[in-house]
Formats: structure tokens, sequence, C-alpha cells
């Protein structure tokens, strides 16, 4: 279970935060080479944390997949005779955080996977690496990692048939950086030169605090502890119980609480993403919607799904992906939001004005002057058109009898005095 999580930081902060923690970063890559998202889903690029072995006398991305490299402690058992073998390994460690795509492709792979393929390996259960055989075999000796994020979503199933799914946010009591037990890979395509670092989550049965959410979560690892240690030695070359202990519940703080809906499509993201759905700060809260309401705001995107306007959800246009439920993965994943609405083509308008052409005219209801006179009695002084008014064939009432226009007995109209 972890198929979705939040990666809102810049590398600049990871890096610093992870060497503030006492950890050696030797090498990070840029910001750009790293998916900032509060929505991070399969198939981004994320920052894993790994060791590497003589960075300098090997080019990058040399002999990650050549199980005859030479390790560590035995060359430097050639150069001293083997004395203090630990140390001088320990030295010669170089630790780096590295890009690679989430979802894990195995080296011996020659051509590319599919997507469906590729979803299948975001995840790998620590139960399936106790024996010593299957697909994950040499990576879990040589190439054990640890992924770097805030918090991880997970949507806990309500309802009739549990169609009904709330997304929920995991993140640390202590809100420091989160971290994670991996594993990686390095494959070169038939026919490709480029080389693909990609990597997989580890899950275990879920702690007691989690356990209402689902029945898995992944496996967390504190910075610089003992656990990580022996997960990140690379002198570990051989799977061992010690190894497999690391994979178990975690035992510290953790904080659970939902969050708005729209983090179930991929491509939305949103600070808010994060931020309680009952917290004040989230601007998704209807009560803070109303409490807000005539502050000036920017304006917002509309999210598909809902006919709410957030001010702060924005759409990522270059991850067009759609969202679905699927029995691959260990999470609860909302399906995709509604289908887009298709807009006329030209051809299309083309159409619509031929068949307005040969639908049959109808007149007005409103009847003409004429015809009014004809049925409506009026006096000799509404017959100018400057102030003749058609009836409304709303109603059937009688025209309102107009004033007599002899006027009561003293008044006269005004020819009269000059006619005499």
């Amino acid at each position: 279970m972890c198929g979705r999580y939040a990666l809102g930081v810049r590398m600049a902060f990871i890096r610093r935060r992870l060497q503030e923690q006492g950890l050696q970063v030797d090498e990070a890559p840029s910001d750009d080479e790293v998916r900032e998202t509060y929505n991070f889903a399969p198939g981004n690029f994320g920052a894993v944390y790994r060791a590497d072995i003589y960075p300098s006398e090997y080019g990058e991305g040399q002999h990650e997949n050549d199980d005859s490299r030479p390790h560590t402690t035995s060359r430097i058992q050639n150069r001293d005779g083997g004395k203090d073998e630990q140390t001088q390994s320990s030295s010669q460690l170089h630790y780096k955080i590295q890009s690679m795509k989430w979802g894990l492709v195995p080296s011996w792979t020659k051509r590319k996977p599919d997507y469906g393929s590729l979803m299948r390996t975001i995840n790998c259960r620590d139960d399936s690496l106790v024996e010593d055989r299957g697909m994950w075999t040499s990576m879990k000796r040589k190439k054990r990692c640890v992924i770097v994020c805030q918090g991880f979503f997970e949507w806990l199933k309500k309802g009739p048939g549990g169609k009904e799914k709330v997304p929920h946010f995991v993140k640390r009591k202590d809100g420091e950086l989160m971290l994670f037990a991996g594993l990686w890979d390095c494959v070169s395509y038939e026919g490709e030169d480029e080389k693909l670092y990609t990597y997989t989550i580890i899950t275990t049965s879920s702690n007691s605090y989690l356990k209402f959410l689902h029945d898995r979560m992944p496996v967390i690892l504190d910075p610089n502890s003992e656990a990580m240690k022996i997960w990140l030695d690379p002198n570990r070359t051989t799977w061992s119980k010690e190894l497999q202990s690391v994979l178990k519940p975690y035992k510290g703080e953790l904080e659970c609480y939902p969050v708005p809906k729209e983090v179930g499509k991929v491509g939305n993201n949103s600070p808010d993403f994060i931020v309680p759905v009952s917290s004040k700060e989230n601007k998704s809260n209807i009560a803070n919607f109303f409490a807000n309401a005539k502050k000036k705001t920017k304006p917002g995107v509309k999210v598909e799904g809902d006919g709410i306007t957030d001010q702060s959800i924005v759409k990522n246009e270059d991850d067009p992906r759609p969202t679905k439920d699927s029995e691959w993965s260990e999470d609860n994943a909302p399906k995709p939001a509604a289908g887009v609405k298709r807009e006329r083509t030209p051809e299309g308008l083309g159409e619509v004005a031929d068949e307005e052409a040969k639908r049959p005219k109808t007149e007005l209801l409103t009847p003409s002057p004429k015809k009014v006179t004809e049925h409506t009695p009026v006096s000799k002084q509404q017959t100018s058109p400057a102030v003749k008014k058609m009836r409304s064939v709303t109603h059937n009432e009688k025209p309102m009898k107009k004033v007599n226009a002899k006027k009561a007995d003293g008044s006269h109209p005004i020819t009269k005095f000059f006619s005499t």
C-alpha cells in the first residue's frame, strides 16, 4: 500500500534537512530533475537516497548491473592484507540523492513495459523478500535505497460496498521528512544507450494506528537510525534475517487525517492536499470558503468532479493521466473523474445550421396592431399611431375605459377661446 505520496519541497531543502539529521549527502540532483508536487504519482521522478561506492573510479551508471563488480571489502583485503577493513570501507562510501522513476523496471528487461506492468512494481511486499528467489533477489542484495517524501495518501472505503472513498494523509507527528525503505534498479532498453533508474517502495503490515485505514503501510525508517544504516550498508550483499528484520511496522508517532478529495485525480496539485479538511488553513473547507468570501483572491481553476472552484488547486497540464481502480494495487486509489465534455467541430456546427433551416418557421404569438384594432373597441383619441398600444396575448382582460373627453361643467377646450 502506497500509491500516492507528497513531495512539495525543493531538492535544496531535502539535501539540507538530511544533512542536518546527520546523513551524508555527497551528491544531489537539481530541482528540475525531481517532480515537486503535493500529489506524487507512479511514473514521476522522485528523490532516492542510496550508497554509491567508488563514484570517481566508475562512471555514472557504470557496473550498476554487473554482479562481478569488485566489492569494497575484497578490494581492501587485496591492498592491505585485510587490516582495518570496515574503517577503510566506510571512508570510501559515497552517499547521494538520485532522481529515479517510480515503478521498478528490472535490469534484464529488453523492451519498455506497458503501463499495467509498471504499476505492479510500484510496491514490493516485505514477505516476498523472505525467500531467496523471485524478481527481487538481485536488488535486495545490492540495490537497497530510501525514498524521501513528506507523507503518503490512503483512501478509506466507506458506505455500501466501499463505493465512497475518503482520502487521508499520513505524516510523521514531528513534521519531519518521511523515509521509505525501497529497492532500485537500472535498465537500458534494447537498442537504446540511455540508462533508466527506477525504484519500488517496500510495504509491510499496518501498525495499530493505521489498521482502520488499510491493512498495509510503507516501511518507514527514522533518519540516521541503526535500522537505516543496516539497510543502506553496501557491504551487506547477502540477504539476512537482520535485513529482513528492518522491514516491520513503524513504531513511532504518526498523524492521519482526511484531506480534499481532489487529490484523487492525477495532475491536481495544491498545498491543501496535506492539510486537514477541517483545518482553518485549508481553503477547500466550505466554512472557510464563506468566511473568506469577501476577501480578494486570484481566479481559481475549476477541478473536474465537483461544482466548486478552489482557489488553490492547480491542474498540471503536463500530467493528464487518468486514475482508476486496479486490482494490482495495494492502495484504494479512487476512480477517474468524469469525462471531458466534447466540443462541437466546425462540421458539426454546419449540420446544426442545416437542421435549423429545415425547421418550419412559426409566427410570433403577439398579434399585429391591425388585428388588435379589429377586435378591440377603442375611442377616437386612441386611434392616433403615436398613442396606440398593443394588447398582451397573455391575458384576455378588457382594456380599462378612458375618461370621457367631455370634462366637467365649466371646462372647455382651449380652441374655443380663439373661435369667439
